[in-house]
């Protein structure tokens, strides 16, 4: 029987309390070849997204991806980013949540393009506008790294 990581859960679970608190959640990820983000906004290899319900549409987080519509700059985009590529989760108004090891993802195939998306990750209208916000992750010891 094969473990699934519990990153997944964490990530929900971080999600899940930002939102009960009313704090805008945001992840920090690392983009590779399996991210799909639009091109000029990440920086060091690394990007920064609000993925409140107010910057994102179609949210969905399963335990391989984490996949939504969001827009930059008003246009619309389609982002995927690997479980294993998310270093942190955290509220952007205290900076409270969870930092991870970057994972290699173990994911037999990785869609290509919108057409090899699942229809339910497609949509024809995107949620407001925002998504990205330029601000790091905060530093500090508040956060904990987990295996």
């Amino acid at each position: 029987m094969t473990t699934v990581s519990t990153k997944p859960y964490l990530i929900r679970a971080i999600y899940e309390w930002c939102v009960d608190q009313g704090f805008t959640p945001y992840i920090a990820a690392m983009v590779d070849e399996e991210t799909r983000v639009p091109p000029g906004y990440a920086r060091d290899g690394q990007i920064v997204l609000n993925v409140g319900a107010d910057a994102t549409h179609q949210l969905v987080m399963d335990n391989e991806f984490i996949s939504f519509q969001a827009r930059f700059n008003g246009v619309a985009h389609s982002l995927l980013v690997p479980i294993g590529n998310v270093v942190a989760i955290y509220a952007r108004e205290n900076g409270q949540g969870m930092a991870f090891e970057v994972e290699k993802a173990e994911v037999s195939a990785v869609p290509e393009s919108d057409d090899d998306l699942p229809a339910e990750l497609l949509g024809d209208d995107v949620g407001s506008d925002g998504g990205n916000d330029d601000k790091p992750p905060p530093r500090g010891g508040h956060l904990k790294v987990v295996k």
